[in-house]
């Protein structure tokens, strides 16, 4: 995993962290530093991991918050991986009937209340502590705590991505009087502060899922949603308090190794079903760069263009995930991809479619977490609570009104999620915690970033610094970085091309070194963040 080729320490990319006990990697410098003073107190992997996301809600206020969802990934030493899904269910009055009573068709806006499930990461969050947590969670809670009451510094890309949504914060009264200080987004450098924010930290560490799930915060956004035709209720936020779940990964091969994902309702389904196509081929350095992207935005064209008709809840799903992960199945899907010529996608069995943090550790007893947490879109759906401060997340957007849909909203029904934390074994054994931020695109950036790692010999910096294409809605986008030569051949087999205005994504990544036994962490220059290790 350690690279022979020479590090050109005069380009711009930083080289891979080499640590000997423990590491960690957020987006966001104060997140990581949070889980390393975390790591470095005695606190094992998923105590820095709370510390770190905390931190990360109230300093990345646009990528999430304790008004989202998550799902983790729990490697214990030696066992089996525990997944945890913190996603929420939409309320009981939700139902396709009933939005398109309210005057909904199509979709469903990202800042109306229908938008809004019950969120699930607090669920999620305060499980996960009392089964695994070593440190209490005041302790843990300090840092983003003291950010939210006493201010934190607005980050470089975190003022890029305060910027670009401004317009849609403006037109919300509550929003704009939280994020839009004088009528105007922070830049970098500037201070923000959030006092009710830590209100709430403070309260959910000395009560725990109740202090979110009932009482005055959950009275408050029940009323708050209400007020904006939404269909919540006290009863739908108190089933949240023990909504988050575990459940058991699942996995595909890849070159040797053991890829792991929670299972649906994420599409970390369609991360496996991308992998076990990419399989079929040869991805090595003989590969030309051009081969390369063209394969992956075929590959990924077969697989959304089914994710889409056939993700959601599971209890929703008229096709096993088996099924979609056998092999056959990736054959049959291979075999439409035409190196010369973009095709349209096709279904496997032939019949006649956002914004978050990652973050992962690695402790010194070997533990190892994957952990995401998600608002969705850029500050979810600027649906800001005045009287709790907090910004509701937008998952709710992803419901189909479809009767019959995998996908259909319905009482109770949880949403088909772009979030994917991921992990990595070999020979049985946990090696690797990674995940790729970035909403429609993760399931393909984590293609691509294990392809650069396995297929290509990159290391973890290397893998996580090469310029990145997605293929979606119809385009194939690519990052400036790509030579025009590239650019010609992919027109010319038919690709509708669209160069980014804005990086693609964002990815952290730890591994253990086979050979060295040291851990190697990386994390992704496109956002703020980064790695360190003891």
């Amino acid at each position: 995993m350690i690279s022979t080729r020479r590090t050109d320490f005069f380009g711009p990319s930083r080289p891979t962290v080499f640590a000997r006990d423990a590491a960690i990697a957020t987006s966001h410098p104060l997140a990581t530093a949070a889980g390393l003073e975390i790591l470095q107190a005695g606190g094992n992997a998923m105590d820095a991991a709370l510390a770190a996301v905390a931190a990360q809600c109230v300093v990345e206020p646009a990528m999430t918050g304790i008004g989202g969802d998550c799902f983790v990934l729990y490697a214990p030493k030696g066992k089996p991986t525990v997944a945890m899904n913190g996603s929420g269910r939409a309320p009981a009055a939700a139902s396709v009937e009933a939005l398109k009573a309210a005057g909904l068709t199509g979709e469903i806006p990202r800042t109306s209340a229908h938008a809004v499930t019950i969120p699930g990461a607090i669920s999620a969050w305060t499980k996960l502590h009392a089964d695994y947590g070593s440190l209490p969670l005041d302790r843990l809670f300090a840092r983003a705590v003291d950010y939210a009451e006493n201010g934190y510094p607005i980050a470089q890309r975190v003022a890029f991505d305060w910027a670009d949504e401004a317009p849609l914060l403006a037109q919300d009264e509550n929003a704009s009087a939280f994020f839009l200080p004088g009528g105007k987004p922070l830049l970098a450098g500037q201070r923000h502060a959030q006092p009710l924010l830590g209100r709430r930290l403070r309260d959910i560490a000395s009560r725990g899922a109740a202090a979110f799930y009932e009482g005055e915060t959950a009275a408050s956004l029940v009323a708050y949603l209400n007020g904006l035709g939404g269909l919540h209720t006290l009863e739908d936020f108190a089933a949240m308090k023990d909504g988050a779940f575990y459940t058991t990964p699942i996995s595909t091969e890849y070159r040797g190794y053991t890829v792991e994902e929670c299972p649906p309702n994420g599409q970390g389904l369609a991360a496996l079903m991308l992998l076990n196509i990419l399989r079929e081929f040869d991805l090595g350095e003989g590969l030309s760069l051009a081969d390369r992207v063209h394969l992956h935005a075929e590959a990924t064209k077969l697989v959304y263009h089914n994710r889409d008709a056939l993700l959601g809840d599971p209890s929703a799903m008229t096709v096993p995930v088996e099924t979609l992960l056998a092999p056959e199945t990736a054959r049959r899907l291979a075999a439409h991809i035409d190196m010369g010529r973009a095709q349209p996608p096709v279904y496997w069995d032939e019949p006649e479619h956002a914004d978050t943090v990652y973050l992962c550790v690695v402790d010194r007893d070997g533990n190892m977490v994957s952990f995401i947490n998600s608002i969705f879109h850029a500050f979810g759906s600027t649906r800001i609570d005045p009287a709790t401060g907090v910004l509701l997340h937008s998952r709710g957007s992803s419901f189909r009104l479809i009767e019959g849909h995998p996908n259909a909203i319905a009482p109770g029904k949880r949403p088909m999620h772009t979030i994917i934390p991921g992990l990595l074994r070999r020979d049985g054994e946990a090696v690797g915690v990674f995940g790729v931020m970035g909403g429609q695109y993760q399931a393909a950036g984590q293609a691509a970033l294990l392809s650069g790692l396995f297929d290509r010999g990159l290391d973890p910096q290397t893998a996580i610094d090469a310029p990145r294409s997605f293929a979606f809605d119809g385009e194939l986008e690519l990052e400036p970085a790509y030579p025009e030569a590239v650019l010609a051949d992919l027109a010319g087999r038919g690709h509708r091309l669209k160069v980014a205005v804005e990086p693609i994504g964002g990815a952290q990544l730890i591994v253990r070194d086979p050979t060295s036994d040291l851990l190697l962490a990386a994390s992704d220059p496109r956002k703020d963040g980064c790695a360190l290790g003891v």
